[in-house]
């Protein structure tokens, strides 16, 4: 088999990672395909990658896996859809956008949603296999934590926090939080890891970075890989973003500011000064324990790391019962917006 790893932006590589393990324990072919914007970010050396459309083209795939939310329709494979996020509550999750024939499902919730799209679209398949970014939390966690215990160790601190925000001006927190983390910061008795998006607004990241140079046990975290701050960290402050779910997933507290879920599983603040209470009842008395098991069991119910496993299975049985697609039907309307978006 024959596999694109399609990646329209940076979160995709953390996605794809194991599953590269997968396609290579299988002798399977693959190649990267990245946008030109991600040329000095794609992370992994000695590895098969193009920035060429017309490379992928004379690639003639078997399978084009895509975190995002778009790929085009004329290249040959099964077009599959892997998602880049837990957060279902986000605008455009469920939306159907015609450029997919496998939707890889990561627990109940999703699954429930996709299929009740397929009944009206009946042109994709739906199958739950758990989420490939979820097999990273295996890999050096034993290194992580005794990272974790010499440092709190070394600053005399009890936990340690992560503040973990989005991006997006409607729902970030960035601005609500400023004073509220420098006091949990001058209380001492917490570590606080800061890790942004992306594309966070440049004046956050420099306010953040700043708190960071002025307090010993605050950390600025840069780079792409979330997965080890969610290793250690005891507890999450964050808003309205997919990173929540992940974190949950780890049976570990969740504390937001004016999260916009209809059903809210964790400590919503509505109030920025709520926090350090909010805090200290969590880490203390964890009152949402048994509504976060509810989240996981709904959410991503597989914990064996072997989710890149399952995906590859659901497509190899895809093609043994449809075959390898030469190109995807689509309406002129989308079939411009993918022509523009790609430049053909």
């Amino acid at each position: 088999m024959k596999v694109v790893l399609f990646c329209q932006n940076a979160y995709c590589f953390e996605i794809m990672r194991p599953i590269v393990a997968v396609l290579k324990e299988r002798n399977y072919t693959y190649t990267w395909f990245i946008t030109s914007k991600l040329t000095s970010l794609f992370p992994f050396k000695d590895e098969p990658v193009t920035k060429s459309i017309q490379d992928i083209i004379d690639f003639k795939s078997d399978a084009i896996l895509c975190p995002g939310n778009e790929v085009p329709h004329y290249l040959r494979g099964v077009k599959v859809q892997i998602f880049h996020g837990l957060a279902g509550e986000k605008k455009g999750h469920f939306r159907i956008r015609n450029y997919f024939d496998l939707y890889l499902t990561q627990g109940p919730y999703f699954t429930r949603g996709f299929n009740a799209l397929r009944e009206k679209y009946k042109d994709f398949k739906v199958v739950q296999t758990g989420w490939s970014k979820l097999d990273n939390y295996s890999l050096k966690k034993e290194t992580l934590l005794a990272e974790k215990k010499a440092l709190l160790t070394r600053l005399d601190a009890d936990k340690i926090i992560l503040y973990a925000p989005t991006f997006s001006p409607s729902l970030t927190s960035a601005e609500h939080f400023k004073t509220q983390l420098e006091a949990l910061a001058t209380a001492g008795e917490f570590i606080i890891n800061i890790k942004f998006h992306d594309l966070m607004a440049q004046d956050f990241i420099d306010y953040y970075k700043s708190l960071a140079e002025r307090y010993k046990n605050v950390f600025f975290k840069e780079g792409r890989n979330i997965v080890e701050q969610f290793i250690v960290a005891d507890l999450l402050i964050s808003d309205t973003s997919s990173v929540i779910y992940e974190f949950l997933l780890l049976d570990k507290p969740v504390i937001t500011l004016n999260n916009i879920s209809e059903n809210i599983r964790w400590h919503n603040i509505t109030n920025p000064d709520e926090l350090s209470k909010a805090v200290l009842d969590n880490l203390n008395e964890d009152p949402f324990k048994t509504q976060r098991s509810k989240v996981i069991a709904d959410y991503h119910p597989f914990n064996d790391g072997n989710s890149s496993e399952r995906m590859i299975d659901a497509i190899e049985d895809y093609i043994a019962e449809n075959g390898v697609p030469e190109k995807r039907k689509l309406s002129l309307f989308r079939k411009y917006k993918i022509n523009k978006l790609f430049k053909r």
